[in-house]
C-alpha cells in the first residue's frame, strides 16, 4: 500500500520535493485558487499552520486552474498574491490538475484514499482539503466550504 511518502511534487518555485521529506509530519493537503470565492480560507490556513508547525504540521498548497479558471497566473504570480495578500509561509507547490487525465499522480492517491460524497473521486471545486496523520495515510477530506478553523480539532487530534 502507498502513501503519501511515495510522491514527490514541484515547489512553485521549481524544485522537485519528495513528499518523503514529510515523514513523521501531520500535513493537510490543499489544492487553492487565487480568484476563488473561498480564496480567504488562505488566511485561516496560515493562521493554523503558525500555530502548529511546531508541533509537526505541515500545510501543503496546490494551486490548481481546473475549476472556472479562477488560477490563472504563473506560478511565480500566485505565490506573489499568496504572500502579499495572506502572508502564506507554507509550502506552496506548481500548479496541478487534480482531476482528469493530467491530474498529479498524488492528487489520484488523494481522492482513491478518501472518495468524497457518495464515493465520488472526483474533486469537485478548489480549497478541497485531505488530512495525512504521521504515518503518510490519508485520514479524512474535507469540502471546500469547510474552513480551516471548522478541521482544527481533527488536526490536533492527529498531533
Amino acid at each position: 500500500m502507498s502513501t503519501v511518502y511515495d510522491f514527490e511534487a514541484e515547489s512553485i518555485g521549481g524544485a522537485k520535493k519528495s513528499l518523503a521529506d514529510y515523514r513523521g509530519q501531520v500535513l493537510l493537503v490543499v489544492n487553492t485558487a487565487s480568484k476563488c470565492g473561498f480564496t480567504p480560507q488562505l488566511e485561516g490556513l496560515e493562521a493554523i499552520y503558525k500555530r502548529y508547525k511546531e508541533k509537526g504540521l505541515t500545510i501543503l498548497g496546490f494551486p490548481c486552474n481546473q475549476f472556472g479558471k479562477q488560477d490563472p497566473g504563473s506560478n511565480g504570480q500566485i505565490q506573489e498574491f499568496c504572500q502579499l495578500n495572506y502572508g502564506v509561509s507554507f509550502p506552496m507547490h506548481a500548479k496541478v490538475d487534480v482531476n482528469g487525465d493530467n491530474a498529479h499522480p498524488l492528487f489520484n492517491h488523494l481522492k482513491s484514499e478518501a472518495p468524497g460524497v457518495l464515493g465520488t473521486k472526483r474533486i469537485k471545486w478548489n480549497f478541497t482539503k485531505f488530512l495525512i496523520n504521521r504515518e503518510g495515510e490519508v485520514v479524512a477530506r474535507f469540502a471546500p466550504a469547510t474552513t480551516p478553523e471548522k478541521i482544527e480539532a481533527k488536526i490536533q487530534s492527529l498531533l
